[in-house]
Formats: C-alpha cells, structure tokens, sequence
C-alpha cells in the first residue's frame, strides 16, 4: 500500500540512483564463513592516509525542478513524473509508472527520507586539491558543503576525526557530487569515521579498493551517533559501509544509522572483487544499536566465491534494526551473526555486563529485529554463480532475534532457504514472513518461535514479482489476512509506512481491509 506522497527510488544495476517528489496512485546450500574483518576480529586493512588529488571534473547535469504529470502508473506505483527535489535546485524526477524510468525498488516513503536541514557553520569547497585538509582541519559544528562534481581521491583517505562534522552535498543530488576513489590500493578507502556525531549525507562514494566509508572505534575513544543518510555506494571492492570496534575491543561503534541510500556492486565493479568475493554491503562487528532503514541495496554477488550480505552485523552485534529496505540480486540478504565459533575458541566476540543472553557464549548477535523488507532476485548471472541467491535472512549463533514481516521471492528460489537459523545459541522468533522458499531450522541446536509464515508464494501474488514490486496483489490469496498478532511495537506499520490493521496481512506489505 502507498501513502500520498513519497520519494522514488531511481535505480538499476549498473545505473543512475535519483529521488524525485511524486504523487502516489491507489494502491491495492551450504555456507562459508566471510572474509578477513577489520580492526576488531580478523586482519585489519590498513594504508597511508596521506596523498593529493587533482581538481573536481564537471559534475552531471541538474535537472530543472519544475513538475511534470503523469496518469496513475500500472500496479498502481504512482503517477508518473513529479517535482525535483534535492536542496538547491534538486534533480528533476523521471516517470515510476509504466513506461517510465526503471524502479528496481520500490517507493520510499517521503516521510522517511526528507532531506537533512542545514546545520553548523557552512564550509565550501569545490575542488578536490585541499577537500583532505578541509576535512581533516575541520572543527566541531563545521558543515563542509561539496559543489556539484567529481573529485578524484586515488591516494587519499578523508579523515573524518573529529566530533560532530557533517560531509554532505551543497545540492543535495547524491549523484552530482561524486568522490571517486579510483581503486586505490595505496589507500583502500575513501572515508574514515573515527569520531562521534559525524554525518555523511548527499553525495556518491565511488571505486574504493576496499571499504567506501568505514567507521572505526579508536584505542581511545568509542565512535558514536554515526549518520549516513542519501548516499550512494558504488563498487566498493570489499564493503561498502564498514563498522568496527577497536583492536582491543574496548571502544565501540555504536547507535549509527544508515538510510535512504543506495549501496551497489555493479556489473563493472564485480569482476573487481578480491579474496573468494570477499564483499558486501553494510558489514558491522561489535555494533550496538543501529538503525539500516529505508535503502536500496543490491548486486554483492560474485561469478565465483561467495559474498557476503547486504546487511550483516555478528560478532557479538547487538539490537540491530533493519527495516523497509530492498535488497535486490545479492547472494544473501541479510545476516546476523556468522558461524558456529565456539566458546573454545580464539576468536573474542563483544560481550556485555548484563549478559542478554543468559550466559551464552560465543553470541554473533544479540536481540535485533529485521522487518518489513523486500527481498528479491531476478538476475541470470547471479542465479549461474558459484553459490546463486543462497539465502534471504540467516541467524547463526544469534539470541532473541527476530524476522518479522519480511517478503522474500526470486525467480530461482534461495538455493539454501528464505529465512534460517541454526546453532546453539540461536533463539528466533520467526512471524508473518512470505517467501517461495522455506523457513529452516538448519539444526545444531537452534530454537525457534514460528507463526504466520506463508513459504508457497507464487508470482501472481504480487504486482509485478518479475520486477522486484512485492506488493501484495489482488490474487495474493494466503498472504491476505493470513498473519497472526504480533506484540505492539515490533511492526506497527508495513514497508512503506502505512499502519497494520487486522487481520494482518503476511510479508513486508499491508493492503487496505
């Protein structure tokens, strides 16, 4: 069901990601463990941070942001045009209805993802020759604004080490402003967050050799409040967004929240990938209370190897909340926890004093909830990889959590399961989820608590399933009243904000009683 307003977002593999104002029509296997983690658990990828870039080249062109109309679009996706947004003279807004610019998500709410007011004292910059030093010279409450273009960073990291700057777009069109990376192996990532209250907004962060911003808890200091907010990831050849705690697992990367971007491994990035597809979207350790809301994530899948989730926190994570996200082609979906590490073991997991889980160790992720999301395939390439679409949200060693309302369908169905769980200290609650695949207990002693889950759905039952539009159509048969209650708070609302009524419908969408 779609509210009367929200913003669209434009993105394909390989393509453009825009948001654009529009006005709504009426709506009706096996696994194996990932890669090296930096800092906290496993080798840490390093690399100068020091270097020099040339000068920003032309930006894209800006759309002119008068209105345009369009009839209501098929499956009721909303009318087609609608007015440019994006601060200063937004980008103009292309069609989301049939015959018009290619949507391989679906609408995010305008209520979710409004552009961040201005904040602080304004810094301007407009060329890539002295971006590092602003950046690294800034003060507390400083905004450094980027002008419209590409700034080539190759053998530059921008430090971003102190409290309470922002980094942001002067347009607000995250594709006018672009910090291109270039592959850089001498630096590996192109943002650095090593303070609290830093906020990264409006802007594309392009060809990292390995993360494209990584947030990093100091041996002196926790790194709090982290905000990445309408950005694009492009083809970061390890993570996208990485989190970690400190070496010494004493400082922690805690309470950030990532939303309405766009995270992507494309078809030019892909072949890129290192180390058995050592890869993924937004990848935490030791992270408490994050937020991964409202984004568009897609393609981490490698010819051979498999990759990691788009959304995955573990190594003792903990009440993560991921919701109203679509993640497209990736081989897994999203993840808590990782592996059957025992207490035995030498890996360190983050534990904390007032022990959630009872005594349980080692625990990849504690509590947590993963809502209202869409989850889906169609891409031939990924269904002909190594491990195809493997699965669509897994629990490996993680306690108390929950999958609650979420759609996952793929033209191939998973090869391992939809949802699944396993090990000893896995503990789940599994409710009102819709898949054409299984939800699986894949054993080692895992609990869990299942109702309302409906695993034979079938391509009719949803407005366009053979484009990733997962809402529930006018055939969607068990899924329609065929939820159960769920406890007040836990999803209140469906995947684009409207309210649930009962009965309750199953998977990410509610449709009108």
């Amino acid at each position: 069901m779609r509210t009367a307003s929200f913003l669209v977002v434009l993105a394909g593999l390989g393509g453009v990601t825009a948001l654009a104002a529009c006005s709504s029509g009426d709506g009706a296997g096996s696994r194996a463990d990932g890669g090296p983690s930096d800092g906290g658990s496993g080798a840490g990828n390093g690399g100068a941070h020091s270097g020099s870039g040339g000068g920003p080249t032309s930006g894209g062109n800006r759309g002119s942001g008068g209105s345009s109309s369009g009839g209501s679009s098929s499956g009721g996706r909303g009318a087609g045009g609608g007015a440019g947004t994006g601060g200063s003279g937004g980008s103009t807004g292309g069609s989301a209805g049939a015959g018009g610019a290619t949507d391989s998500g679906t609408p995010v709410p305008a209520a979710f993802c409004e552009l961040l007011p201005s904040t602080g004292q304004a810094v301007d910059v407009d060329t890539s020759a002295n971006l590092a030093d602003v950046v690294r010279n800034a003060a507390t409450g400083d905004t450094i604004l980027l002008a419209d273009g590409t700034y080539r960073l190759g053998g530059v990291i921008l430090q971003m080490h102190t409290n309470g700057v922002t980094l942001r777009g002067k347009s607000g069109d995250r594709e006018a402003v672009i910090l291109d990376g270039e592959r850089s192996a001498s630096t590996g990532e192109v943002i650095a967050v090593t303070a609290s209250d830093v906020t990264i907004a409006d802007l594309t962060v392009a060809n990292a050799y390995t993360h494209a911003i990584h947030v990093q808890a100091t041996d002196a200091s926790d790194v709090l409040r982290t905000t990445i907010y309408n950005v694009h990831v492009k083809d970061a050849l390890e993570q996208g967004i990485k989190i970690n705690l400190n070496g010494a697992e004493t400082h922690f990367p805690d309470d950030g929240v990532v939303a309405c971007s766009h995270i992507e491994l494309t078809d030019a990035g892909r072949p890129e990938v290192r180390n058995n597809c050592y890869t993924g979207g937004v990848d935490a350790h030791g992270a408490r209370g994050w937020s991964i809301r409202d984004n568009v994530i897609e393609g981490f899948y490698c010819a051979q190897g498999l990759s990691e989730h788009g959304v995955h926190f573990w190594t003792g994570s903990r009440d993560t909340v991921v919701e109203r996200n679509r993640i497209l082609n990736s081989a897994r979906g999203v993840g808590f926890g990782l592996g059957e590490t025992t207490g035995s073991s030498t890996d360190t997991w983050r534990t904390y004093p007032d022990d959630p889980c009872a005594g349980a160790t080692p625990v990849g992720h504690y509590g947590g909830v993963v809502r209202n999301n869409f989850v889906f395939a169609n891409d031939s390439a990924l269904f002909a990889s190594d491990f195809g679409f493997d699965s669509g949200i897994d629990f490996e060693q993680a306690c108390h959590a929950t999958a609650v309302h979420n759609t996952i369908f793929a033209g191939t169905p998973p090869l391992s399961s939809a949802i699944e769980w396993r090990f000893a200290n896995t503990s789940v609650t599994v409710t009102n989820n819709l898949a054409n695949a299984a939800f699986e207990n894949r054993g080692g002693n895992a609990t869990e608590t299942a109702a309302g889950n409906v695993d034979t759905a079938a391509a009719g039952m949803f407005v366009d399933a053979a484009n990733g539009d997962l809402h529930l159509s006018g055939s969607a048969g068990a899924a329609r009243g065929g939820g159960v209650a769920v406890p007040s708070g836990m999803a209140d609302d469906d995947i684009d904000g409207d309210p649930r009524t009962d009965p309750r419908d199953v998977g990410a969408d509610q449709t009108p009683q």
